[in-house]
């Protein structure tokens, strides 16, 4: 079950990494690096984290499909603020305070599943609004004399859609510029016409970072997912570059690349598998014919929720086809991710916590780590 590519070709990029794996070649760093073990589990650290990239970088809230068609909504609180994430009548995306404005009650409350929403009554007194937010109606409207309706609209925070994903932002002034450089090689996936197949929300036990860090190298591969997915990859062949402050690694079979076209999209989506770490706090992994997105929110210093997200190229129409989907479902979210990389993450913070340590060392074969870090204080 191949992914719709045959029209679809690799951006620059993408075609970029494919020609350093078929020449054998691979990311390594050129010494061992350290890095202090408080960035993990300081307090104040997390509060600076929050303060000055959380609450001011673009953040990815979910992947277009979540909300497929016009007048739909959903609930979305991982991020501490309350959203409700919206696509209007004429399909475009929102993301609005989930609190009405006549005396803050909660309108949507559920995150499960998205709903009809072309009206959005708050279960108090039913002040509606539409699914843009804009306020409707209210009853016995004689007892707000002078009120404005257009004034009392839901609270929008700034949002963009693009590639077949959706970010928002908390501060008013983000142009999304370093977004924007993303669109090219996820419009190439054709993520914006997937359906979602099922999504997660996994609490973890560890700092945020360190469920990040555990996509940014491959040295864990062959040993962690030694009963998982260790057979298909190769120990610690990697490449990698830059987009922006966002990482685009790629993993393959390099003599199976030698053989093709590489501008043959659909067959070197066959051959490599793409993974992008959407700065700060998202990992986008391209598997040859679906796609997951993890969002890892914050909640404390030792805590954060990840919600996997899995994508496939159209809704499964047969038994066949839905036993192939969940296979793929169950591989991943329960067996690699959760029990093996989220459950590695909390084990990692347990033993940070105790003090004992005070730098983490890092390997040649672990880059992507020192350069998400340096990111990191670049951006505090």
């Amino acid at each position: 079950m191949d992914a719709p590519t045959r029209s679809l070709r690799p951006s620059p990029g993408q075609r970029a990494l494919a020609e350093a794996l078929a020449r054998g070649e691979a990311v390594m760093g050129k010494a061992v690096q350290a890095v202090p073990s408080s960035i993990y589990i300081d307090t104040d650290r997390f509060e600076a984290e929050q303060a000055r990239i959380f609450h001011r970088l673009p953040l990815l809230v979910a992947p277009s499909a979540l909300i497929p068609a016009p007048n739909l909504a959903v609930a979305h609180d991982g991020y501490g603020t309350p959203l409700i994430l919206s696509r209007d009548g004429q399909g475009e995306a929102h993301v609005l305070a989930n609190v009405c404005r006549h005396r803050g009650t909660r309108l949507i409350d559920t995150d499960d599943e998205p709903t009809p929403a072309s009206r959005i009554v708050c279960p108090y007194h039913a002040w509606t609004y539409r699914s843009d937010g804009q306020l409707i109606g209210l009853p016995r409207a004689e007892c707000f004399p002078g009120m404005d309706k257009a004034d009392h609209g839901l609270m929008p925070f700034r949002d963009y859609e693009c590639g077949g994903l959706i970010w928002f932002s908390r501060d008013g002034n983000e142009d999304f510029a370093e977004i924007d450089m993303l669109c090219e090689d996820f419009d190439a996936f054709g993520i914006g016409g997937h359906h979602l197949y099922r999504r997660k929300t996994h609490d973890v036990a560890a700092n945020w970072k360190l469920v990040i860090d555990a996509f940014l190298e491959s040295y864990h591969v062959q040993r962690l997912h030694a009963q998982t997915i260790a057979p298909f990859f190769a120990d610690g062949i990697t490449v990698a570059d830059m987009i922006g402050p966002h990482q685009r690694a790629a993993v393959g079979r390099s003599e199976y690349l030698a053989e093709i076209d590489r501008d043959d999209w659909a067959a070197l989506r066959r051959a490599v598998t793409y993974t992008y770490q959407i700065f700060p706090n998202t990992i986008v992994i391209m598997s040859p014919d679906y796609i997951n997105v993890l969002v890892v929110m914050p909640q404390s210093v030792g805590r954060c929720l990840v919600e996997d997200f899995m994508l496939i190229p159209e809704r499964p129409e047969t038994n066949e086809a839905e036993a192939h989907w969940r296979r793929s479902w169950d591989l991943l979210d329960g067996g690699t991710f959760a029990a093996e990389d989220f459950h590695a993450a909390a084990l990692c913070h347990r033993g940070l916590t105790s003090g004992l340590l005070k730098e983490a060392t890092l390997g040649t074969l672990e880059q992507g780590i020192a350069e998400f870090h340096a990111r990191i204080e670049a951006a505090l």
